[in-house]
């Protein structure tokens, strides 16, 4: 099917005038520009995935943050422009608007011709190529949660739009599907909690046509690491912040020109936007074991100046964690349907003792576990998102999707493994890197939220 197919009927490129548009119906708007250009025949498909970014060596790199463009200081301070909370339709419906649902098509037909062909050498290089990256900002995906009155394409909370995009994304690749969700988390967190300043000096950077990497910084290389117990720290100086401490796996950090991290102020954790031209930054390579394509790096903070983004009283932050988590399941759902997409035919075509292995009934039952896990997963991970975009508390709902998207992901991904035998411990076939990428629902935070 041709992305121009997905569109579906109405005005102009099969899209809806802007006066009779549904909330997402901007989304799809911004999707058609994908269908009409020739970026699709630039990559993907015809070309494999260069390394544009930087490749983490054995010896890695270290180096002085992104120089990044001047951020323009305007505005007032003040609250920011927020969008509503979604409706509720007092019906119990986890089924995704027909604007949700064709957002998906499209996302779902870029995730195959575009991120899935590339997957396999962005995981080698470590870094995700430029032109990919582009296609991602053509479809729109950085100003997903940005209200429609700064630049953006949202009308009401986009938390249920965001699980679907990432879990149509991460069927591609996750690597790829972080790489290209990163610079959205930052104009999303703007969205939901910056002051009118923050949201006038930033968010037109992500509203443009080159929209900046950016990424969120919330997790630290220690042991028993608790993200809602950061050790990074805030201390005061004038009218801002200093910060000290150490972040992982943040994704792009090379090149990302703004940063939100997470650190402790007076004991509470707290939000802080730091620009890379800030001082006493420093990028160190992380290669992982897994989402490889997001180009995984650590951030070196030495008395950072930074500001602070939303509350200090630990409510921001905590929402924040939230809605990381909602999204790193959702990436963990699309990773397992793709895994269960690749098996089930290769079990019924490959044979063994004159017969394909899927007649076995050891064989047959753990493919249907593998659904009915997911399944779960999926349907507790859309009732998080669900009630996250009505406004509503989300706290157990949450908690709830993360640990079941830790436990039964992992084991969609070994089982994947096993039921390929000999050929899933090899790269020939992508499921061992969907293992590896599956691995990482337990110690991921930060880098993606909805």
């Amino acid at each position: 099917m041709a992305f121009s197919s997905v569109l579906g009927p109405g005005g102009r490129n099969g899209v809806a005038s802007a006066e009779t548009r549904a909330p997402l119906g901007y989304a799809v708007a911004a999707l058609s520009k994908l269908a009409q250009s020739d970026l699709l025949d630039r990559v993907g498909l015809r070309r494999t995935a260069e390394q544009v970014v930087f490749t983490a060596t054995r010896s890695g790199f270290r180096t002085a943050a992104a120089a990044g463009r001047t951020f323009a200081r305007v505005g007032k301070k003040g609250p920011g422009v927020r969008v509503p909370d979604a409706k509720p339709t007092g019906v119990f419906d986890l089924t995704p608007t027909e604007d949700e649902q064709m957002l998906v098509d499209v996302v779902s037909e870029y995730a195959a011709e575009v991120v899935r062909p590339a997957a396999a050498a962005a995981d080698e290089a470590c870094a995700a190529p430029e032109e990919l990256l582009r296609a991602s900002t053509d479809i729109g995906l950085p100003i997903l949660g940005v209200p429609e009155a700064l630049g953006g394409i949202s009308e009401e909370r986009s938390a249920v739009a965001g699980t679907l995009v990432a879990e149509a994304l991460a069927r591609g690749d996750m690597g790829l599907a972080v790489a290209a969700l990163a610079p959205g988390a930052v104009a999303t967190a703007l969205s939901l909690w910056g002051s009118d300043e923050q949201q006038q000096t930033y968010l037109p950077a992500f509203t443009g046509d080159q929209v900046p990497a950016a990424a969120l910084a919330l997790a630290e290389p220690r042991v028993l690491f608790d993200a809602l117990a950061p050790q990074t720290t805030a201390t005061r100086s004038g009218d801002g912040y200093l910060l000290t401490g150490v972040k992982s796996a943040v994704p792009r950090g090379a090149e990302a020109e703004l940063f939100v991290v997470g650190a402790s102020l007076d004991g509470r954790p707290a939000l802080f936007l730091v620009e890379s031209g800030a001082a006493g930054i420093e990028v160190v390579a992380d290669p992982s074991m897994g989402v490889r394509a997001a180009g995984i790096t650590r951030l070196q903070l030495d008395g950072t100046p930074a500001e602070l983004l939303g509350e200090a009283d630990g409510s921001t932050y905590t929402e924040c964690v939230r809605l990381s988590r909602l999204a790193w399941c959702a990436l963990a759902v699309g990773t397992g349907q793709a895994v269960l997409d690749y098996v089930t035919p290769y079990v019924k075509e490959r044979e063994a003792f004159g017969e394909p292995v899927a007649h076995r009934q050891s064989v047959a039952f753990m493919v249907a576990d593998m659904a009915i896990e997911l399944q779960a997963m999926r349907l507790v991970t859309w009732r998080a998102a669900s009630r996250a975009a009505q406004g509503k508390e989300f706290a157990r709902e949450v908690a709830l999707a993360r640990r079941l998207c830790a436990e039964k992901g992992m084991k969609i991904g070994l089982d994947g493994v096993q039921l390929l035998g000999g050929h899933g411990f090899v790269k020939e076939h992508p499921v061992e890197r969907w293992y590896r990428d599956l691995r990482a629902l337990g110690v991921m935070e930060g880098g993606v939220l909805v």
